[in-house]
């Protein structure tokens, strides 16, 4: 890369805020400037927290739409009976609550751009209808009869596998081959460690002229100790991580033992590791193991007090801890049952133990999973649980 074109980048990411040296990074800078200036549509795919919406952000600001209006809709958020309506709106009357006329979004973004954000949770009715839009650039309101032009470029965003999505019957796929053409995978914080200090870097100088006091800084091993943890809410998690070190340090220099304590590295008590230097299908199929040993002796736990309470004793089971991997784990008693077995069903079997954990609470099983309702809810039924 030349002089010029390394500093062409630097400058990219300072407009989008997307900070790191890693390959990964310098080849999502070079996709942005490419497709920016033209009209075709975008798919990011990546993690929560890796910072889809700054990408999308940056191709509306470098393209020739940027003194138009950037609509960001979070679409898992937006419950499926009104999400139609917020997209394209509606008209008096057309359903209970409709007391006026609404435009919607894509009327909002008419020569600028419309980001969908989690398109992977929108209903299959509704896709059919953003596909007119992407092939025809035309829509009707919900209970409308007339027909609307619009000049909307659309970047989407998901944090889901799609193909295995379409294949499922979940996502459409017509509208995944529309999308696909163009798309910019961002790699979670976990494949790109090298760039952790560089961003505690620049998260720390950031916050400090915000609040404008001083800071010591990191300890070289707690930086160690950072590129160590999984980061499973990367960049967004990090940022959050080095902003509340700063505050809760008061400016003195943050350790290792602040670190550990504080992102729960739990290394004595469960010893349960993070997935080291290894491949991402096997740190991510660890990754389960890890979260489904956790669980099941928070599990264990609960019945030990509750027999406390009964005035009886509870047998355990739980010899040893996860430095025996995962055969360790691949073992059963007569309430939980981790044997050799599908992701499929150790899906099914993750989410049945969240609801029990949580009384059958399926706002606090999701959050839990760290998905949304509307995912947990289809999970539920295809699982039959």
């Amino acid at each position: 890369m030349t002089q010029e074109s390394a500093d062409k980048y630097s400058d990219i990411k300072k407009e989008i805020g997307m900070h790191g040296n890693s390959p990964e990074i310098e080849e999502i800078i070079r996709v942005i400037e490419t497709v920016a200036p033209t009209d075709l549509s975008v798919l990011i795919i990546g993690e929560s927290g890796t910072g889809k919406e700054l990408v999308a952000q940056a191709i509306h600001n470098l393209s020739d739409r940027n003194d138009k209006p950037l609509i960001a809709v979070n679409t898992g958020a937006i419950p499926e009976g009104i999400l139609e309506s917020e997209l394209f709106g509606h008209e008096k009357g057309s359903f209970t609550g409709a007391v006026g006329q609404k435009k919607g979004y894509f009327e909002a973004a008419n020569g600028g751009t419309i980001f969908l954000d989690e398109i992977g949770e929108m209903a299959l009715n509704t896709q059919v209808k953003l596909l007119r839009v992407l092939e025809e650039s035309e829509f009707m309101r919900v209970g409308g009869t007339e027909t609307f032009k619009v000049n909307v470029r659309l970047i989407a965003s998901t944090n889901k596998n799609l193909e295995v999505a379409v294949k499922n019957g979940e996502f459409r796929q017509d509208l995944y081959f529309r999308l696909k053409a163009i798309t910019i995978e961002i790699p979670p914080l976990r494949r790109r460690k090298d760039d952790i200090p560089l961003l505690v870097t620049i998260f720390t100088a950031q916050f400090s002229e915000q609040e404008n006091f001083q800071f010591k800084g990191f300890s070289p091993d707690a930086i160690k100790l950072m590129k160590e943890y999984y980061w499973p809410g990367n960049v967004r998690e990090l940022r959050n991580f080095v902003e509340t070190a700063l505050i809760l340090n008061k400016g003195d220099i943050v350790n290792s033992s602040f670190v550990g304590a504080n992102l729960n590295i739990r290394s004595e008590s469960r010893n349960l590791p993070v997935p080291l230097n290894k491949p991402h299908d096997q740190a991510e199929r660890e990754l389960i193991y890890r979260t489904l040993w956790a669980l099941k002796l928070d599990i264990d736990e609960i019945k030990h007090m509750l027999a406390d309470m009964q005035g009886r004793s509870y047998p355990s089971d739980n010899k040893g801890d996860y430095s025996t991997a995962e055969s360790e784990l691949i073992r059963s008693d007569e309430d939980f049952e981790l044997k050799p077995t599908t992701l499929a069903a150790m899906e099914r079997d993750m989410i049945k133990q969240t609801l029990q954990k949580f009384a059958g609470s399926r706002r606090k099983t999701a959050r839990a999973l760290q998905i949304s309702e509307r995912t947990l809810y289809r999970k539920i039924k295809e699982y039959g649980l």
